[in-house]
């Protein structure tokens, strides 16, 4: 297999989840998910019943769980996703979001969203944003508190808090399920034969062990 169908292979890889289909638009004002009626199955997927809407209250639209930052990984970033599963209220609107925090010195790795556009906002510190468009081009630049930057669907982006403390940021993705597949793991941490990975990367076989035990799913 020549080198360079090897890259393709590896490219293709890291996007063969995107689909180009978007979140349903809504036939209600709303859908809080009910847990008294069962599960309705479908040949794609499983509806939950809606709650009748008097029985519906404030609270329902309401979330508390990003005051604090969650737990921190080895690159300095902690990342609290908030989508139907924690935060009912956000159900069939076709939207979620995350509060993202840095540490100094800390990295939000290469990735991207397959089925979401995301608006990212600076709350607090200073921190290099970008993406990667599909002629390699890196838009990227220092992104300061109270600014934003967008980061198109599908499109590999990055942060790094250069500031001189920790950085905080809130994102907003226009799907309930925007999917996140990162670079890194998607490459050596997936099950992508060692072969290809030494002939894409002109890694040597020790090499390809020194990244797949760094970024192979922990059990």
């Amino acid at each position: 297999m020549s080198p360079k169908l090897s890259i393709l292979l590896v490219i293709f890889s890291l996007h063969c989840h995107i689909t180009m289909a978007s979140d349903p638009d809504p036939v209600q004002d709303f859908c809080i998910p009910t847990t008294k009626s069962a599960t309705i199955r479908t040949a794609e997927f499983n509806v939950i019943p809606c709650k009748n809407s008097t029985e519906v209250t404030p609270d329902d639209f309401i979330f508390s769980g990003i005051k604090f930052p969650g737990n921190f990984s080895d690159t300095g970033l902690s990342a609290i996703s908030v989508n139907p599963s924690v935060f009912p209220g956000l159900n069939t609107l076709g939207m979620s979001f995350v509060r993202a925090d840095l540490k100094v010195g800390g990295v939000n790795a290469p990735h991207f969203h397959p089925r979401a556009t995301e608006i990212s906002h600076v709350v607090r510190g200073r921190v290099y944003s970008g993406f990667v468009d599909s002629t390699n081009r890196v838009f990227a630049k220092v992104i300061k508190e109270g600014e934003v930057m967008v980061f198109p669907r599908g499109l590999v982006h990055f942060q790094m808090n250069v500031g001189k403390s920790d950085a905080m940021i809130f994102g907003s993705f226009n799907s309930q399920n925007p999917g996140n597949q990162k670079i890194p793991s998607a490459v050596f941490g997936s099950g992508i034969k060692d072969e290809l990975l030494e002939k894409a990367f002109g890694l040597s076989p020790r090499q390809i062990g020194t990244m797949r035990r760094r970024f192979i799913p922990k059990n």
